[in-house]
C-alpha cells in the first residue's frame, strides 16, 4: 500500500514538471511571436515618418521654388510697367515733337487759295458726306490752278456742320466731309496724301445763323486751303 502511494506520488510530479516545462515553452513561444510583430510595427512606423520627413522635405522645396518664381513674376511685372511707361513717355513726346513741326511748317507757308464747298458751290447734303458733282467740279478747277504752278501745294481740309444733332455726332460727320474730299484729291487728282491734312471742327464757327433753312445749308462746308 504504502509503495503504491508513493508511486503514485513521483508519477504526479512527473507529470507536473512536464506540464510546467510545457507550460513555459509556449509562453517562450508566443512572447517571440509578439516581440516579432512589435519589431515589425516600430519598423514600419520607421519607415512612415521617414517618407513623412521626405515628403516635408519636398513640399519645402516646392515652396521654396514657388515663392522664388513668385518674387520673379513680380519683378517682371515690375520690368513690364516701367517699359510700358517708358515707351508712353517716348511715344508722348514723339507726338508732341511731329505737332511742333507741323505748326512750324505750317506757320512757315503762305495761303495760295481757298475754296470753300456750301450751298453755292457743292452743297453737302443734311447727315451726308457724300461728296456732291458739283464739288467734284469746284475741286477740278482748283487741281487745274495747283498744277499750271506747281511749288509743293500743301492742302489743309476742315470740315463743317450745322448745328443739327449732338457735337458728337457733328464732330465725326464733319470728318467724314472732310475725308472724302481729301479720297477725291487723292484718287482723282494724285495728291500724296502727306501733302494733304484733315481736320473737323463739327458745328463750330458758323458762317451763318442755325435757325433758317439757309444758313444751315452754308454751315454744311467743307473749306479747303491751298498753301505753298
Amino acid at each position: 500500500m504504502r509503495k503504491t502511494l508513493i508511486t503514485a506520488t513521483l508519477l504526479t510530479f512527473a507529470l507536473g514538471g512536464a506540464t510546467a516545462c510545457a507550460t513555459k515553452k509556449y509562453v517562450q513561444t508566443e512572447v517571440g511571436g509578439v516581440n516579432s510583430k512589435v519589431d515589425t510595427l516600430s519598423k514600419s512606423v520607421e519607415e512612415n515618418q521617414q517618407r513623412t520627413r521626405q515628403n516635408e522635405d519636398k513640399i519645402a522645396g516646392v515652396d521654396q521654388k514657388a515663392g522664388a518664381a513668385g518674387a520673379a513674376a513680380g519683378q517682371a511685372q515690375q520690368a513690364a510697367t516701367a517699359a510700358g511707361s517708358k515707351a508712353e513717355a517716348a511715344n508722348a513726346a514723339a507726338l508732341a515733337a511731329a505737332a511742333k513741326a507741323a505748326e512750324v511748317d505750317k506757320a512757315s507757308k503762305r495761303l495760295m487759295y481757298t475754296v470753300v464747298l456750301n450751298e453755292s458751290e457743292g452743297n453737302f447734303k443734311l447727315n451726308n458726306a457724300k461728296l456732291p458733282d458739283a464739288a467734284k467740279a469746284k475741286l477740278d478747277e482748283l487741281m487745274a490752278k495747283v498744277k499750271a504752278d506747281p511749288q509743293g501745294a500743301y492742302f489743309e481740309i476742315e470740315g463743317y456742320t450745322d448745328s443739327t444733332g449732338s457735337p458728337e455726332g457733328n464732330k465725326k460727320l464733319g470728318l467724314a466731309r472732310a475725308d472724302a474730299v481729301r479720297d477725291y484729291l487723292y484718287k482723282q487728282h494724285q495728291v500724296p496724301l502727306h501733302r494733304m491734312n484733315v481736320i473737323s471742327y463739327g458745328e463750330e464757327n458758323p458762317v451763318a445763323s442755325n435757325k433758317t433753312r439757309d444758313g444751315r445749308a452754308q454751315n454744311r462746308r467743307v473749306v479747303i486751303k491751298v498753301l505753298n
